[in-house]
C-alpha cells in the first residue's frame, strides 16, 4: 500500500502553479523587449556613419552588415564595416539597440563562425578618432561613433 503525503500538492494544482510560473516569465520578459526610443528619450548614445555617399539604410541593413549576412551595399560596392573596442559603451548601445544582441552574444555569434569556416568579425578599432579616419578613407566604409563625436567629415545614416 502506497502511503500518502498529506503536504504533496495533486497533479492538477502542480499544473496550474507550472502554468502561473509560465504566464509571469512571459510577462517579465514581454516587459524587457526594447522597442525603440519614445518621443522625448536621450539618443542611444552612438551615431552609425558611412562613407560619403552611402545611401539611406534601414536597421536591418546595418545590422545584416555587422553580421556580414550581407556584403554589398545596394549599389553593388563591398561593404567594409568596422567595430570600436569590445569595451567601448557606443559598442555595447550599438550591439543591444542595432544587433538586438549583447557584445558577448556578438562576440559568441563571430567564434563560431570562425571556428567553422564561414567568416571573420569585422576589425576593432581603439577610438571615435580612428573609426572615424577608417570610414572618411576607405570607400564604402560603415562603423559607428560615440554620440559626442566630431562627424562632419563623414557621413551620418539615419536608420529608417
Amino acid at each position: 500500500m502506497r502511503e500518502r503525503t498529506p503536504n504533496r500538492p495533486s497533479l492538477a494544482a502542480a499544473r496550474c502553479g507550472r502554468r502561473r510560473a509560465l504566464i509571469d516569465l512571459l510577462a517579465v520578459a514581454t516587459s524587457l523587449v526594447w522597442t525603440g526610443p519614445a518621443a522625448g528619450d536621450a539618443p542611444p548614445g552612438f551615431i552609425v556613419i558611412a562613407h560619403p555617399g552611402a545611401p539611406t539604410v534601414d536597421q536591418k541593413f546595418v545590422a545584416d552588415a555587422f553580421l556580414k549576412k550581407i556584403t554589398r551595399w545596394p549599389s553593388g560596392d563591398p561593404i567594409r564595416a568596422v567595430d570600436l573596442r569590445f569595451d567601448a559603451p557606443a559598442r555595447a548601445s550599438f550591439s543591444d539597440l542595432v544587433l538586438r544582441r549583447s557584445v558577448f552574444a556578438v562576440r559568441s555569434y563571430w567564434q563560431q563562425r570562425i571556428f567553422t569556416g564561414r567568416g571573420v568579425p569585422p576589425p576593432e578599432l581603439d577610438s571615435d578618432d580612428a573609426v572615424l579616419r577608417h570610414v572618411r578613407t576607405h570607400p564604402g566604409a560603415v562603423g559607428y561613433v560615440s554620440a559626442r563625436a566630431n562627424t562632419s567629415a563623414v557621413q551620418v545614416l539615419t536608420l529608417r
